[in-house]
């Protein structure tokens, strides 16, 4: 009798380190060389704003589509997160690489969001002037998950995983384009304006295979 030969696939947690550290590569790479074209005259507030917190909303992004992306066995969610996860991690490099030329801190001090609320057209997070809106409620505001649904989405597994994935991801992108529309309101510098459109059709046309692959699950 020969000792069971271990399984060739590597655990979860590998593909997950490994799919970091090479979108964290392609990040840094792209957004070594994404500063050509932005205006001379310097950012607003808006554009210093959205880069800022687009990086946190990504970040969300990035995580979520590794974690769905070394557990799933639906190829074409499969393809769908990796792909979620590159092009975000690039356009986050890219959003600190402007934040580094900009010559500003990558964080700052005013809450999330506080840059959409500058003509009262594009506030969210909830909260009042006694009571202003606590981190949670402003990430829920911008679509992002709490921790509990992060954990759960670890958690899950098979077609449960898949479906709370879509359904999470889908809100996600939705608190995304809603960013993007302020800022082509509130913006000025014309490659944050040109990057926020791009991120716009790529997320739009992400819910869209997100909403098909819950058809076809039959997702409720």
């Amino acid at each position: 009798m020969t000792d069971a030969q271990p399984s060739s696939r590597p655990p979860a947690w590998a593909l997950i380190a490994l799919a970091i550290v090479l979108v964290a590569g392609l990040a840094f790479a792209v957004g070594r060389f994404s500063t050509f074209g932005q205006s001379a005259s310097g950012p607003n507030a808006a554009d210093i704003g959205f880069a800022r917190d687009m990086q946190v909303h990504h970040g969300q992004a990035v995580e979520m589509s590794m974690i769905l992306y070394a557990a799933t066995q639906d190829e074409e969610l499969r393809l769908i997160s990796y792909d979620i996860a590159t092009a975000q991690a690039q356009q986050s490099g890219q959003m600190f690489a402007w934040i580094q030329r900009w010559g500003v801190p990558q964080r700052g001090s005013d809450p999330l969001m506080q840059w959409m609320s500058e003509d009262g057209d594009h506030a969210h997070g909830g909260g009042s002037a006694s009571e202003p809106a606590t981190e949670d409620e402003l990430r829920a505001a911008m679509g992002m998950a709490s921790d509990e649904e992060l954990s759960e989405l670890r958690e899950a597994t098979g077609t449960a995983q898949d479906c709370l994935f879509t359904e999470l991801m889908i809100r996600h992108h939705s608190g995304a384009i809603e960013m993007v529309e302020a800022v082509q309101d509130l913006g000025s510098d014309p490659g944050v304006l040109r990057t926020a459109s791009g991120m716009a059709e790529s997320q739009e046309r992400e819910i869209q295979a997100l909403e098909s692959a819950r058809a076809r699950l039959a997702c409720g």
